[in-house]
């Protein structure tokens, strides 16, 4: 499968497909969320090389996946610092190399801004993120569920 993974910035006309996909994954985590306060919130991801910015992969010029850099993503966990987050791939591409190839543009693009650690949290991915490199940092529980928090030297 060919896809290349662009920044949102270049591709914003697909940000509300982004925020539809986002909410639809992780809006119970955010109660009164809306698709359109995600799509708000998410402009501020229209840039380069800056805290917070989107990826987006494409498969023939349409989005199949995406992933962030956020400066957090843990409102109990603000002293750490920034995150990769909101990785998200549909699920007819799933288990193609999207997703892998989507964190390590996050982490790639974390080290051209000279970032010392990245962070993650995930409830389920443990085993894909430390075949990518990812170390355990801590686990612990978020919004009733139990995480683990892992990070990466990009």
């Amino acid at each position: 499968m060919d896809y290349v993974i662009e920044y949102l910035a270049d591709y914003g006309e697909f940000l509300p497909v982004l925020a539809g996909w986002h909410h639809g994954e992780w809006g119970y985590l955010h109660s009164g969320d809306t698709v359109e306060k995600r799509a708000e919130r998410m402009k501020a991801h229209l840039g380069v090389k800056q805290v917070p910015t989107t990826f987006v992969a494409l498969t023939d010029g349409e989005p199949v996946g995406s992933a962030s850099l956020v400066g957090y993503d843990m409102e109990s966990r603000e002293d750490l610092t920034p995150w990769l987050a909101s990785v998200y791939v549909v699920p007819e591409y799933r288990r193609r190399g999207v997703g892998s190839a989507l964190v390590k543009r996050v982490v790639e693009e974390a080290g051209t801004l000279d970032i010392e650690t990245l962070y993650l949290f995930t409830w389920d991915r443990e085993r894909l993120y430390t075949r990518l490199g990812w170390s355990v940092l801590e686990r612990t529980e978020h919004k009733g569920e139990q995480i683990v928090i892992m990070s990466i030297k990009p």
